[in-house]
Parts: structure tokens; sequence; C-alpha cells
């Protein structure tokens, strides 16, 4: 049932049930009836079938949103599989006219650097599509899965700390914070030249929750990265689908810390920073 067929039918539900009643009473059981009993059945039954009612309907509303959100999640992931697929393809194809222009110039050792180039394009983009969401397995494990598998592939150490309750984000929101991460490993893999990354995901009291990531690199010059294709925009844009602010700086002490916050407490940057003390 639509939307407006149910808004219709709770508009039209409480006049029919209440005038039909009250004129079957006043027509054909007036001589049976005293009013005080009459009062009394047309609250019972006012009540019954409000009850039984609502029930129904709230039941129909949460199918139709679980379905809006499970659609909305599937777009998401068709919508990061392209990005993925424009991301492989530009990739691979500046790789391979490098590998040209290197052969030419009889350059082997450059030429093989391309190649590694090429297959860690390809083998990253495969990782990225196979850690796409799995119905049923958590967000929290799904992450945990990603950034071991990152991990391994790299061979950067990555120390992770996920406090976030089940459930917390809904389908669409956890494609979203997934992307985010994901980039983020993408750049630090690509530009950072570091050796460790920290991943920090903690849920807050009124609901809010906040992530960081850092990495001990050479750190990165924000306003190239805001010019060159870093994903920042991307980023951004997501940030603000999941009602985040989105802080991206570089450490006094070397590398480069992404924040996203949503809603007010106690800060993951507040407790990381007291561990590090």
């Amino acid at each position: 049932m639509s939307y407006k067929s149910l808004q219709w039918f709770t508009v039209l539900l409480p006049p029919l049930l209440i005038g039909g009643f009250e004129y079957i009473r006043h027509t054909f059981l007036l001589p049976y009836m005293s009013m005080e009993t009459g009062n009394f059945y047309i609250t019972l039954l006012s009540f019954l079938l409000s009850f039984i009612y609502a029930s129904w309907m709230f039941r129909t509303i949460r199918r139709i949103n679980e379905r809006l959100a499970e659609e909305q999640a599937r777009r998401a992931v068709y919508e990061e599989r392209e990005r993925l697929a424009r991301e492989l393809h530009d990739g691979i194809a500046q790789t391979l006219f490098y590998l040209n222009v290197k052969l030419q110039q009889g350059k082997i050792e450059e030429a093989r650097k391309a190649v590694s180039e090429i297959d860690n394009h390809v083998r990253h983009a495969i990782f990225n599509l196979r850690s796409q969401p799995e119905k049923g397995e958590s967000f929290s494990l799904r992450l945990q899965r990603l950034l071991t598998q990152w991990s391994d592939i790299t061979g950067l150490e990555v120390s992770q700390e996920i406090l976030l309750p089940e459930d917390h984000f809904s389908p669409a929101e956890e494609v979203h914070v997934f992307a985010i991460i994901q980039e983020a490993l993408a750049n630090i893999r690509k530009h950072a030249n570091a050796q460790h990354v920290e991943i920090r995901l903690h849920g807050m009291k009124n609901g809010g929750w906040q992530l960081l990531i850092a990495d001990d690199g050479h750190g990165l010059d924000i306003q190239t990265m805001e010019t060159k294709k870093y994903g920042l925009s991307i980023m951004r844009e997501r940030a603000a689908q999941l009602g985040a602010t989105f802080d991206i700086h570089t450490i006094a002490t070397g590398g480069t810390e992404l924040v996203l916050t949503a809603g007010k407490g106690d800060s993951v940057h507040e407790v990381i920073s007291r561990s590090r003390g």
C-alpha cells in the first residue's frame, strides 16, 4: 500500500467507525442500549480497531522503509563500483601510456616499475570490489576484515579500535563510511610513504560517532591535495551526506590525520591524544 493510500485510510477510518456505530445505535439499538453502555462500547471498539490498525500500519511503514533503505544501499554500492571502475580505467590507461613510452626509450627497469604499478592497480581494485557489503555480516567485522587484508597487501602496520554498537549505521550510511575509509587508505598507500596507520571509530552516547584515520608518513600539503585528484571532494560529499564534519590536516610530528565527527561528545581525537601521551 502506498503512503497516499495509508494517509486516506487514516483520515477516513475514525469518522466512518464512530459515525457508523452511532448511526446503528440511534437507529436500531437505542431501545435496547443505554447511553452509558453505548459510550462504553464505542470507546472499547475504537480502542481495539485503532490498536489493530496502528499495529498493521506501522508494520507496513517499517517494511516500506526497509525496502527503501535496501534500494538506497544497493544504489550506493553501484555508484561505488562505477567509481572504482573509472579509477581502475584511468590508472591503468595512464600507466600503460607511460609503459609504452619507456619501452620505446629502451628503459626496461622503469618499464618494469610501470608493470608493477598496473598490477597494484588491478589487485587493489579487485580488493575494493570484494570489500562491498555482504548480507548478514556486521559492519564492524567487515571493517576489521578490510583493514586486515589491506595491511597484508600493502605491508603497512594497522592499529584499529572499533567501538561501535551494531546497527549504528543504516545500510546506506555504512556504504559511505566504508568508501571514505577505502579512499583514505588508497591515498596513504599511494602518497604518504607511511609505515603505520591508525584507525579509530567510536560511537558516542548521543547517537553520534567519530572516525579518525592517521598515518606516520611525510604529510601532505592540503592545498595541493585539494587541487589534485586525491578524492577529497568525494570524501567531503560523503561526509556531508552522513551529516558529519570533515577535517584533514598534517601532524606536527609527521603524517596526516583525517577526522570525521557526527554529533557531540567525547571525541576520538581526545582519546587518541590521551593514549599517545
